[in-house]
């Protein structure tokens, strides 16, 4: 296991827990059940750290992808 999987592996764990912090868009189950849940569709704007964690999350993502294809070209 070299420098670059261990690499690999950090930018993993960073997505996934980036992924995570994101807000959900719907309200949840409770919206589904009581039929408030209509505007799910609707396009909502993120803004400060929403917006900031979106950014982020969107770099890494690039990043991981790129070192997807590196691990895999170096390892053929």
């Amino acid at each position: 296991m070299g420098a670059l999987d261990i690499i690999f592996l950090i930018v993993a764990v960073i997505v996934i827990i980036l992924s995570l912090l994101q807000g959900g868009k719907s309200e949840g189950a409770s919206g589904a059940i009581t039929g408030s849940g209509l505007n799910v569709f609707v396009k909502t704007k993120e803004r400060g750290s929403e917006l900031f964690i979106s950014w982020l999350t969107l770099g890494f993502a690039v990043v991981f992808f790129i070192l997807a294809l590196l691990v895999n070209a170096l390892a053929a």
